[in-house]
């Protein structure tokens, strides 16, 4: 029996090489793979990426690969959640059935894919109609899969095991509000136990693949995170995997002729996936900016990659003109996705400020460095509970927003999650055991501290001088603070405010909130916040 191929979470096969009739004793696979949607059914504002590009694209790849006798996959590393107003407000709807119509033959489940309450992920699988998948979430009640673990698919003769597999960081990173009843077990464990159960149900498995949402951290060194697929490979036996097609780190996974991370990859250019234990490691990016192309020779038990390519999806350079070939846009992806996109758009695009400069909520700012952006949401959220100060992570800044006029789309693309705005009254030697946790976060994770009316010093692993507002915390004063429910439920690793005494929750959003704090008080002057 051959090895079941792990797929990890959002990518695509497809292959289009002619062989000779000599090389007729060998099998031809192609994957087709992309990941981390985040609602990006539509195309943006340059016309870059969109699904009805990739559908035109994918149908291409799929054509020419199959016309070469090659077996065909398309795959998703998962994240098809959240970052886009016209998804969110219908809760991914169109791209569901865009992936659906693109013709996936498989996906991760994500931890995005927990931003809502679950009856959504129950409908987004009606809407799917393929396999979604995770082999490590179980029912904390009696240790079953929550989700389908894997599926067999056969195509050309081939007989290939797909299984899923999700970061364990979702218990807290999603909402604990949905994932409070799941376990997220340790990867490995999960995979070794699903590939034995293939292993003994089925006969003749001739690829193994995982589909993963774990991220892809070189060499192994994860950080904060979760670890993720190189740590996952080098766990399982030597080509246990032959392929894991993942996501969540929302990174091209390019390396060098020494395995280092390929610092001179972009769009266009060659990418050489990652290969740890014998298992090829490879991931898209993010928001259908590319299509992942593998294309895989197998002879018995000789698995061989003999060419693989991400193919940009109109993206363009710093002149604005397209890199590669331009792709058409399918008339049946558009005729299916054009009401999705007009839903509320009016409503949408109505103005509601002005801001004199860039805000900045890019992932390597706000995971990295205080931001103007992030003091003008908390800022908002103070005043909303009439707190002191105030906090959140960096991670739920999802969006920047450009100078010029705000329409309430831009505001629901910084905060697509509708995290409702809490409170907590402390009193000083309380907060100070708090904050020792929150502040001690690194960098380059979505807990990283942003703050305002806050500030503080570390030392030696320990915190010192802090003051509110400019004045020296004291120990038996009651101090307010402004956070969001996500945050105060534990999300992201916060200790967990919700039930304490001094937890006042509320029922207004944090979309809600901003929004009319920019309409108070616009224009906003970044340089005065």
């Amino acid at each position: 029996m051959r090895k079941l191929l792990a797929l990890s979470v959002a990518i695509t096969l497809s292959g289009c090489a002619t062989y000779t009739a000599q090389q007729s004793k060998a099998e031809y696979l192609t994957i087709l793979h992309t990941n981390d949607n985040h609602g990006r059914f539509w195309q943006n504002e340059k016309g870059e990426y969109g699904m009805s590009a990739r559908k035109t694209l994918v149908d291409r790849l799929r054509n020419e690969a199959q016309e070469n006798g090659h077996a065909v996959l398309l795959l998703s590393g998962g994240d098809i959640n959240t970052g886009v107003p016209e998804s969110d407000l219908q809760y991914a709807e169109p791209d569901f059935k865009g992936m659906r119509l693109l013709g996936y033959d498989a996906m991760a489940i994500g931890n995005h894919e927990f931003d809502n309450p679950l009856h959504i992920l129950d409908k987004q699988i009606e809407w799917a109609q393929f396999p979604i998948l995770s082999a490590n979430i179980l029912n904390k009640n009696d240790a079953s899969h929550a989700y389908q673990p894997y599926t067999i698919i056969e195509k050309n003769g081939l007989k290939i095991g797909v299984i899923g597999l999700t970061t364990v960081d979702t218990v807290k990173i999603a909402n604990p509000e949905y994932v409070g009843h799941l376990d997220f077990i340790k990867p490995s464990i999960a995979a070794k136990k699903v590939l034995n159960d293939i292993n003994n149900k089925y006969e003749e498995i001739d690829v193994t693949i995982a589909v993963t949402h774990m991220g892809h951290y070189h060499d192994a060194k994860y950080g904060i995170n979760a670890p993720g697929d190189v740590t996952l490979a080098r766990e399982l036996p030597k080509g246990a995997l032959d392929m894991v097609i993942g996501g969540h780190s929302q990174e091209p996974v390019c390396v060098d002729s020494l395995g280092n991370p390929d610092k001179g990859f972009a769009p266009g250019k060659a990418c050489k996936p990652d290969n740890q234990n014998g298992t090829w490691i490879m991931q898209a990016h993010e928001w259908g900016k590319y299509v992942g192309k593998a294309e895989f020779k197998i002879e018995g038990e000789k698995i061989t990659l003999e060419n693989y390519q991400l193919i940009p999806v109109n993206l363009r350079n710093d002149t604005g003109e397209v890199i590669g070939e331009y792709i058409q846009e399918d008339q049946d992806m558009l005729d299916l996705l054009r009401p999705f996109q007009k839903i509320g758009k009016g409503q949408l695009d109505l103005p509601i400020g002005f801001t004199d400069a860039y805000l900045d909520g890019k992932r390597d700012t706000v995971r990295f460095t205080q931001s103007p952006l992030a003091r003008l949401i908390i800022k908002a959220q103070k005043e909303s509970v009439k707190a002191d100060f105030g906090l959140i992570s960096g991670g739920g800044i999802r969006h920047s927003i450009e100078a010029g006029e705000i329409s309430y789309k831009d505001v629901l693309k910084v905060h697509p999650f509708k995290n409702r705005i809490t409170a907590m009254n402390w009193i000083g030697k309380d907060l100070i055991d708090y904050l020792e946790v929150v502040t001690s976060f690194p960098t380059d994770a979505g807990a990283y501290l942003q703050y305002e009316g806050l500030s503080f010093d570390r030392k030696d692993g320990k915190l010192v001088n802090v003051k509110i507002n400019g004045q020296a915390l004291e120990l038996n004063k009651t101090y307010r603070m402004s956070i969001n429910s996500y945050n105060a439920a534990g999300g992201d690793g916060y200790p967990i405010l919700v039930g304490r005494k001094g937890f006042v929750p509320s029922e207004r959003t944090d979309a809600e909130v901003l929004k009319a704090y920019i309409e108070k008080y616009s224009p906003i002057k970044v340089s005065e916040l």
